[in-house]
């Protein structure tokens, strides 16, 4: 067991930097269904680095152009403005973090499984009556405590990736144990001094119990679409652990074996393209 200092934490979470404006702005605009994609374009333009990686993806041998893309405005054409709204999201929250050197810690597979989960909350969202733009971010975000635990508590955390493999028990569990808070809370901490929608902060907080929220609260996506991931095994990593559905969430959504089953097989077919265009 370790001593975790949350003290420390709160700290840290106050002096990790400010999210680049662009950042700010595509998170702030999820919840804005009058978002004018113009005006998104021009913000992103303004971040040379992100807009040459977006271009780098259209134009890579993935998508077989004959013409070389030029424009962040073509780019848009051919990936689609959720997948580059996303894109930059992800490059931009997970640019804050180093956790390269958190012993266990698998950013490859992290990344993975958020677009698994991205994917089935994209599909899931019409279900619940939420906005599918919307779930797409909070289920590529959820697991955001992770990154904060792995980059500034590598030590600590690297205990928590051993007490896992050790006890063979879910992430979150062995968080709770070693640490004394999981990912859930951590991400929902990150989400309060980076000035999160609601809905954003309380899809992460409660992805992992999303019982106790509202019953039209877009944990019950998020945390179905986190369940269907792992059962796919979409992070590649080795022993992957297939997580229980919450019922509270399941009958919320309305779904039978059929409709998960048809889900689960659209999250598959579209999550290699999905991969590619993601990790650049």
């Amino acid at each position: 067991m370790t001593a975790f200092n949350r003290d420390l934490l709160i700290d840290h979470l106050k002096q990790l930097p400010p999210l680049p404006a662009v950042v700010t702005d595509l998170i702030a605009s999820m919840e804005d269904d009058d978002v004018c994609i113009a005006d998104i374009v021009q913000k992103i333009t303004y971040d040379q680095g992100l807009t040459a990686r977006i271009l780098r993806v259209a134009n890579s041998p993935f998508y077989g152009l004959q013409n070389k893309v030029g424009t962040l405005s073509d780019a848009l054409v051919i990936l689609g403005f959720r997948a580059v709204r996303g894109m930059v999201l992800v490059l931009g929250i997970n640019g804050a973090f180093r956790f390269d050197h958190c012993r266990g810690f698998d950013a490859e597979a992290y990344l993975r499984h958020g677009i698994g989960t991205a994917l089935g909350a994209r599909f899931l969202a019409p279900m619940a009556g939420q906005q599918v733009e919307l779930a797409f971010t909070a289920a590529l975000l959820h697991d955001i405590g992770q990154l904060v635990l792995a980059s500034g508590f590598s030590p600590d955390y690297a205990l928590a990736l051993e007490y896992r493999e050790k006890h063979d028990c879910p992430l979150v569990v062995a968080e709770r144990d070693v640490l004394g808070l999981g990912h859930p809370e951590v991400g929902a901490m990150l989400a309060d001094t980076w000035r999160f929608p609601d809905s954003l902060r309380q899809a992460i907080a409660s992805h992992h119990s999303p019982a106790g929220e509202v019953a039209d609260s877009l944990a019950n996506v998020v945390h179905v679409a986190d369940c269907l991931a792992h059962a796919l095994g979409l992070s590649g990593a080795g022993g992957e652990m297939v997580m229980a559905i919450d019922r509270t969430a399941w009958e919320r959504l309305g779904l039978d074996g059929k409709k998960c089953a048809a889900i689960a097989a659209e999250i598959d077919a579209s999550f290699e393209e999905s991969w590619m265009i993601f990790k650049g």
